[in-house]
């Protein structure tokens, strides 16, 4: 009775799914009601608001370091190097290490805007279609695909021109020859701008995904008429 139960809750999301993706095929280019012109403005909108009310939020001061989701933590190969600084006293030291490496983050991402609105201007219709019919985080995923490549070309310079301006080369290259120079210690040399951009990356997905998901879950966080119509779709 229970396989039977699930197959039955299978074919009903299936047939869900496929009128959906009818209902989105057979949309006028234009006219009264909802259009794929809407579609495509709509899916702009959401991730203009995704951009706007939650990347900006980690260009500010702790904008990654005191908020949980995107803080950046030290690589495997410098934990040990956090646990025996900590050991010897030097607990402070260690904490202003991984302070740096979330403000030099929060520098990055100041460069991110441009290269997500040309990113987002050139939402066609089928990219659309494919975000509205897709996961939760379908809108996310797409920036990535579109983005991943050209924001690192972009975050890794400027995270190692912000080591040198938030300090944060001075206060590692201290930390790491205090770590080398202990006895019975392996010598670490970590490439901390790759890693750093890598995580501010991940960072800068995630609040996306955090507000596409409310724009896809809560009716109150679609806060134009447009968003409205083309997100009922989905509901």
């Amino acid at each position: 009775m229970f396989k039977r139960l699930l197959v039955f809750v299978a074919v009903l999301n299936l047939t869900a799914c496929a009128e959906l993706q009818q209902v989105v095929d057979q949309l006028p280019q234009g006219g009264g009601g909802i259009s794929q012109l809407d579609i495509g403005n709509g899916l702009r909108q959401a991730l203009d608001l995704g951009i706007e009310k939650q990347v900006s939020k980690l260009t500010l001061k702790d904008g990654f370091y005191k908020n949980e989701l995107v803080k950046i933590l030290l690589p495997e190969e410098l934990k040990k190097v956090d646990k025996a600084l900590r050991n010897i006293g030097l607990g402070s030291l260690a904490d202003e290490g991984l302070k740096v490496l979330n403000r030099a983050a929060e520098d990055a991402v100041s460069q991110a805007t441009p290269i997500f609105i040309d990113a987002v201007k050139g939402i066609t219709f089928n990219d659309a279609k494919t975000i509205l019919l897709g996961n939760k985080d379908a809108a996310t995923q797409y920036l990535n695909g579109k983005t991943k490549t050209a924001l690192y070309a972009k975050f890794n310079p400027v995270i190692k021109n912000s080591f040198a301006k938030v300090g944060a080369d001075q206060i590692w290259s201290n930390l790491i020859n205090k770590y080398n120079a202990m006895p019975f210690t392996n010598n670490v040399n970590p490439d901390l701008t790759d890693y750093v951009a890598n995580q501010a990356l991940q960072g800068v997905y995630r609040m996306i995904a955090v507000e596409e998901l409310e724009i896809r879950e809560k009716v109150s966080s679609r806060t134009t008429g447009l968003l409205q119509k083309v997100f009922a779709l989905q509901d």
